[in-house]
């Protein structure tokens, strides 16, 4: 590496950094909404836990109704990360426009990836942190037992299933780009079909043909089946690899085909004006 990159990737470094700080600026603008967003991401696991507890009383057997609670519980909690890593970067755009700095981050001389790979790095981070909150209050709620599960092999798979995760955002980014009026909701759909076909609630098999082909090509699928087995079923990490390997494959198609369709939305969107729109 010569001495002429070195300022060059200093430069994308310290542009990536203040993106994600940027977008922590814009949630401490608008912390009540997000202690609302908060407290809506706690009710929505605590529901499901609930709604396990609620058919332990249907004679189920204690182990089924542990495996029935943690099994609903696990998929409610990544579900909940998932969708917030999604919604914050394919939302991302909405903001700008909102902001009214769409124009000015576009014509800022840092490269389109190190601007979405901020935003994913904020979203990811954020995520997290919200997902810890509430884990550690459903944990004694629900007096969870994870002593079996191998916590190790659990984090990698959700560390790898983030790749093409951020690679789908990218993606749905685009619709807001191209459609000011209707690109978010366009975004919620997209959203609403990955929770239908993933198995976020129940195993593939129970849905028609044609929903488990999608539901197979959808990364969370991969990742809620992994995470799934290394905390109900003691899988370790080398029993992983063949989904790690899948899910970070799968990241490296999604990932440069969302910046390539994103390029594309983007030039669309400039020669036809949308940027400055408000809807």
């Amino acid at each position: 590496m010569t001495r002429l990159e070195l300022p060059a990737l200093r430069h994308e470094a310290d542009a990536l950094w203040g993106f994600a700080e940027r977008q922590f600026n814009l949630v401490k603008r608008y912390w009540a909404w997000e202690v609302l967003w908060l407290f809506y991401s706690l009710v929505s696991v605590l529901s499901i836990g609930y709604l396990a507890s609620g058919l332990g009383l249907a004679g189920f057997s204690a182990r089924d109704f542990h495996r029935t609670q943690l099994y609903l519980l696990v998929g409610s909690l990544l579900w909940s990360y998932l969708s917030s890593v999604f919604t914050d970067v394919s939302f991302a755009i909405s903001w700008e426009r909102w902001e009214g700095t769409i124009e000015y981050t576009f014509m800022a001389p840092v490269r389109r990836l190190t601007h979405l790979l901020g935003i994913c790095l904020f979203a990811i981070v954020y995520g997290l942190l919200r997902s810890a909150i509430v884990l550690a209050i459903a944990i004694p709620l629900f007096k969870l037992d994870l002593s079996r599960s191998d916590l190790l092999a659990a984090s990698a798979v959700l560390a790898a299933a983030t790749v093409p995760l951020v690679g789908i955002g990218i993606l749905a980014a685009v619709l807001p780009l191209l459609s000011p009026e209707k690109g978010d909701q366009m975004a919620m759909a997209v959203q609403g079909f990955l929770l239908l076909v993933s198995g976020v609630y129940y195993p593939l098999s129970v849905l028609p043909g044609p929903f488990q082909v999608a539901g197979r090509l959808s990364p969370l699928t991969y990742t809620l089946s992994g995470i799934r087995d290394c905390l109900l079923n003691g899988h370790h990490l080398g029993d992983m690899l063949p989904t790690l390997g899948l899910l970070l494959a799968m990241g490296a198609v999604l990932i440069p085909g969302g910046l390539v369709v994103f390029g594309w939305a983007e030039g669309r969107a400039k020669q036809l004006g949308l940027l400055k729109r408000s809807g």
